[in-house]
């Protein structure tokens, strides 16, 4: 069921005894002068789990995966990857150390195609620079595609648009060969800002059953999404955010169901379709 959270202590699902979580906040703070858009927020996330975070806009979520990943500086706080602290480390050093993350808004190279595109998620996953080369417009033109690319490509269900370029593509299919490139990373832990935005039902599910089916490879997930059936239909465990801070947690389904994140997060529209049910 859904509990409360307490401002200390750490939150999430206890994984086996003995094991390190994949990823640990410690109360990680994000302040922007008065503004607390991440106050004290300390959580585990184990491997082979799909989190996710819930919240309105504005309620601080996307923030956390900005101070996850190193993009943005935290107040304080501590993050450690795999009990290693990595809250001083560059955000483009995380690649290497297994890190991986799609944006809000689509972020594609226009001059490369869909496999170069994903080929980069390779090239940062080894880290050798010497590989790639400067294109015409100054962006970094990857090597030949790995296998790690045709793989990616294949899980995302990309074949034959390998060639295209992205003003080519529908706004869902970019968003696909974002979740690609991440993949083609060979990450430990994915973090997921909103990857569905702009697709339709059957691209949701598709990409859903997507996570599902990294969730047995041990990959460890963390899902930001509006939609809220896609997240009691794909995570494991649940996260509410209000005002920079936890407020509940626990199984999709019963947190959807707090009286406090119905209020807070869906609406008062949700918790009366909810109650009719």
């Amino acid at each position: 069921m859904s509990t409360s959270v307490p401002q200390t202590g750490t939150s999430g699902p206890p994984g086996p005894a003995g094991t390190t979580p994949v990823l640990e906040l410690r109360d990680v703070a994000v302040h922007f002068g008065g503004v607390k858009a991440v106050d004290g927020i300390s959580l585990q996330l184990e491997s082979g789990l799909i989190y996710g975070i819930i919240g309105p806009n504005g309620s601080g979520k996307s923030t956390l995966i900005a101070a996850v990943t190193r993009l943005t500086p935290l107040t304080r706080g501590e993050l450690l990857l795999d009990g290693r602290p990595v809250h001083d480390v560059a955000a483009s050093r995380l690649a290497g150390l297994g890190v991986a993350r799609t944006f809000q808004t689509v972020r594609l190279l226009p001059d490369l195609t869909v496999r170069a595109n994903v080929q980069i998620g390779a090239d940062a996953r080894s880290g050798d620079e010497a590989q790639q080369r400067r294109g015409p417009a100054g962006w970094l033109r990857p090597r030949a595609a790995s296998p790690a690319v045709a793989e990616a490509v294949a899980r995302t269900r990309l074949e034959g648009f390998e060639d295209h370029y992205p003003s080519e593509l529908s706004y869902g299919t970019q968003r696909r060969v974002e979740i690609a490139r991440a993949i083609a990373m060979g990450p430990r832990l994915l973090l997921l800002d909103e990857p569905t935005a702009g697709m339709n039902q059957t691209e949701r599910a598709e990409i859903s059953a997507l996570m599902r089916s990294m969730r047995t490879d041990g990959l460890c997930q963390l899902l930001v999404e509006h939609d809220v059936q896609m997240m009691i239909d794909t995570c494991d465990y649940v996260f509410a955010m209000n005002s920079g801070r936890l407020i509940a947690q626990g199984a999709p389904a019963d947190v959807v169901q707090d009286p406090a994140v119905q209020e807070a997060y869906l609406g008062r529209k949700w918790r009366d379709h909810a109650r009719s049910e």
